[in-house]
């Protein structure tokens, strides 16, 4: 929790510092059209990753596979969308970061594998975990009967 309190009051702090210098060299002018050109430039990019991620997360679904990573990828990518829109150049930087495909999935992959992730962190690095049912002797064979007849 402290953590989070520092965060809260630094990044502010940081974003204000760096709008004020940024606007010192450029203008004002310009700093608030490079401000609001990431914001837009932002958004079209997490759309067009963000649509693309729900593709790939229908077409797993569709052939069974769990798409662990996928919907990971997807909160990354909801996430720099936010920063995206947070007025300042820290926060753009950090969102453009994770707008990077191979940057975000090495980041899921080493938070996957540092268990950060609660129970998602074998499947969300490519093994499908316990319950995969290409793994020989995990089938479950029972009888079914309905009670109502």
């Amino acid at each position: 929790m402290p953590l989070l309190l520092i965060l809260f009051i630094a990044i502010p702090i940081l974003e204000i510092y760096l709008l004020l210098g940024v606007g010192g060299v450029i203008g004002t002018l310009p700093t608030v059209a490079a401000v609001v050109f990431t914001a837009i430039l932002g958004a079209a990019l997490v759309r067009r990753q963000g649509l693309a991620t729900l593709g790939k997360v229908q077409n797993l679904m569709e052939r069974g596979e769990m798409p662990a990573t996928e919907i990971l990828e997807g909160v990354a990518i909801l996430l720099a969308g936010a920063l995206l829109l947070t007025p300042g150049f820290f926060t753009d930087a950090i969102g453009f970061a994770a707008l990077i495909p191979a940057l975000r999935r090495g980041l899921i992959q080493r938070l996957a594998k540092g268990g950060r992730l609660g129970g998602l962190g074998a499947r969300a690095t490519g093994d499908p975990g316990p319950l995969d049912p290409q793994r020989p002797g995990r089938t479950l064979e029972g009888e079914f009967r309905n009670e109502d007849d």
